[in-house]
């Protein structure tokens, strides 16, 4: 998600928010520690920030104005307090109004917290009798910062020791009293609003109330540590400060909805590492007890022994306590992957096919029109269980998800997203990876096998319908040459007697009918194994190329291999050439023949018309299932007015 790009007016806010901070921590530094320096400069800024981004969206939005506002007086806070802490130890002046004016800063931010908790998120009241609530709070502030300010007993603020406008007498210690009950009284009622209108939420608003009561129940928890151990450690001070600077963030990625579904993840692991750390806390001191009662505290194997037994706990008790933990916060997500689980279980089992991952998934996902999608050759298109080519996203709101495993894309999830259950997908399909691995191999392999069966229908037809050519040229041509010889020759017996000079004649006849036979014999013989390929595929390919009509480059490895081989890549060059010179209209054809590793790669390029695919004539489809049936692969390159290069790969082991 795109940042927001910042308003002039929250813009420049911020900036002054940024420069107090920053001069309050020059003034200060030294003066006080360093982690209350900087974190209280965080929080600020935070706030003023987050502020800034939500007005950036929502220019109107009154929780982003009460964040930036609560930003800016904190900060002028803080440099206030600088001020008067530089001012006791350097004596410059002012140093006293400095220090009533941080003295009196932290309160009257009460109304602005109350209002940002009614109207979060949707930027209005519960309800009208909720401003009750509000204007409790301005009232607490208001009688309460005075009598703070006032009050003999806050002289520890200031670098004197006492606070040099207080008041003698119960009159600012009952202001402040009736304030800060005014104050807690109307938080806690602005909490109990919170509660109300998360009862009645849905969608959208359920779950940024989530993520507002996460943030809000450990920044309660932070500040109530903090209120009993503030005098007796300095952490407390800064866990405050951390607290309430997660909460202006979480505020800010409810209100953007900035992964806003991620909250059910984040409530399960924050319950189930809170749970763990108390069973594991409770299980350290009990270890320590026992075994210091048994063997003596002082030995020092107590501790590690205690530490290993933790440890152990928690190994145990981690998976136990999330499972636990999300059946009560994320029961969607428990029962879409228990779906999963379950099937994987039955398929471990041999109980399930792997093609029935389709109905896990879409029982998962509740989503009965959910497909499941396999690539399985990179740049294929992708095809359905059945193997076939997949229809595209015809149906509106349709989209795909990747099926990723070791940044290999098996296929993809077609569905109909919402934005509650994206991040439920991903996690359901990362739980049926390997089923859905599994039933892509499978389609793989139907698919293969469907195109041997294929390749080997073809390849009989094709063998069944040369034999008939065979048969019908041998019955047409060479069958009636030699018939026609055999009578030319009977004739010539009958003339011999008469003249003889006649029938050397006829002789003469007979010997061009032989030859013409003899022709017709080796045209019938073309594409079987040339008698060359004896000295092998050099020869053979250059033989074939001399009689070839237009030039032929030839450039063949000296290697010699199987038989069978051989004869394949002759055939491959062989056919290739006769494409080039009857249908791609070439002046220029390149052969070549050359071993990649255990491979033997045949080439034939031309600078022909080009438009050559297989599939389009029976010539480059046999052709394309003879190298199959060899274990091969054929791959033709042929853009229309570029030439054709076709590649034929044959496995070779010598």
């Amino acid at each position: 998600m795109a940042l927001p790009r910042l308003r002039p007016l929250p813009g420049l806010l911020l900036a002054l928010t940024v420069l107090a901070e920053l001069t309050a921590v020059v003034l200060s530094w030294g003066l006080e520690p360093v982690y209350d320096t900087l974190l209280l400069g965080v929080f600020s800024c935070a706030m003023a920030a987050t502020g800034a981004m939500i007005l950036g969206r929502h220019p109107r939005h009154v929780i982003g104005w009460l964040l930036l506002a609560v930003g800016v007086e904190n900060a002028l806070g803080e440099f206030a307090a600088g001020w008067g802490l530089r001012a006791g130890a350097e004596g410059w002046p002012g140093g006293p109004v400095a220090e009533a004016i941080s003295t009196a800063s932290w309160l009257p931010s009460a109304p602005a917290f109350v209002l940002i908790i009614l109207l979060f998120p949707t930027d209005r009241l519960p309800g009208r009798t909720w401003w009750l609530v509000v204007w409790m709070s301005v009232l607490g502030a208001a009688l309460g910062t005075p009598g703070w300010v006032l009050s003999p007993g806050i002289g520890g603020e200031y670098t004197t020791g006492t606070n040099p406008y207080a008041v003698e007498g119960p009159v600012p210690g009952v202001l402040f009293g009736i304030g800060f009950a005014l104050t807690a009284a109307s938080l806690v009622a602005a909490f109990v609003g919170t509660a109300v209108r998360f009862r009645r939420s849905i969608g959208v608003e359920r779950q940024q109330l989530k993520w507002f009561a996460l943030s809000t129940g450990v920044l309660v928890l932070v500040l109530s540590l903090a209120g009993v151990l503030w005098n007796v450690t300095p952490v407390m001070s800064l866990l405050a400060a951390m607290g309430l600077t997660a909460w202006a963030v979480t505020i800010g990625i409810a209100v953007l909805r900035y992964r806003l579904y991620d909250v059910d993840l984040v409530i399960s692991r924050t319950f189930t590492y809170f749970l763990l750390t108390v069973v594991l806390a409770v299980v350290y001191a009990g270890a320590v007890v026992v075994l210091g009662a048994v063997v003596g505290r002082d030995k020092a194997w107590v501790t590690a022994g205690a530490t290993l037994l933790a440890a152990a706990s928690f190994k145990l008790l981690h998976r136990r306590v999330q499972e636990r933990v999300d059946r009560r916060f994320r029961p969607e997500r428990h029962r879409a992957l228990s779906v999963v689980a379950a099937f994987t279980e039955r398929l471990r089992h041999d109980q399930a096919e792997p093609e029935g991952v389709v109905d896990a998934l879409r029982d998962a996902m509740g989503d009965p029109e959910l497909e499941l999608r396999f690539v399985l050759q990179p740049g294929e298109p992708p095809v359905d269980t059945h193997g076939r080519p997949a229809a595209g996203l015809d149906a509106p709101g349709r989209e795909s998800y990747p099926v990723l495993r070791g940044g290999t894309v098996l296929g993809e999830v077609v569905w109909s997203p919402s934005e509650e259950r994206r991040a439920l997908l991903a996690s359901v399909i990362a739980a049926a990876v390997l089923p859905i691995e599994m039933a892509r191999l499978r389609v793989e392999l139907r698919r293969r096998l469907d195109e041997v069966a294929e390749s080997r229908s073809r390849l009989a037809a094709v063998a069944d319908h040369e034999r008939r050519r065979i048969e019908r040229d041998l019955h047409d041509g060479a069958q009636q040459r030699l018939v026609s010889i055999g009578l030319t020759l009977r004739h010539a017996q009958h003339q011999l007697g008469a003249d003889a000079a006649e029938a050397k004649a006829t002789l003469d006849e007979a010997v061009v009918e032989i030859s013409a036979a003899i022709e017709d014999l080796r045209e019938l013989a073309h594409g079987l194994r040339p008698a060359l390929l004896q000295a092998g595929l050099g020869p053979a390919l250059r033989d074939l190329a001399s009689r070839s009509p237009v030039p032929v480059e030839v450039s063949a490895t000296t290697d010699r291999f199987a038989p069978d081989v051989e004869a394949a890549a002759y055939f491959v060059a062989s056919e290739g050439l006769t494409n080039a010179v009857k249908h791609a209209r070439a002046d220029q054809v390149v052969l070549q023949v050359a071993r990649q590793n255990s491979t033997l790669v045949v080439s034939v390029a031309d600078d022909g018309v080009g438009g050559a695919a297989v599939g389009r004539g029976s010539g480059l489809t046999g052709l394309s299932d003879r190298v199959a049936a060899r274990g091969g692969r054929l791959r033709i390159e042929s853009a229309r007015g570029h030439g054709t290069t076709l590649t034929a790969e044959l496995p070779c082991v010598s």
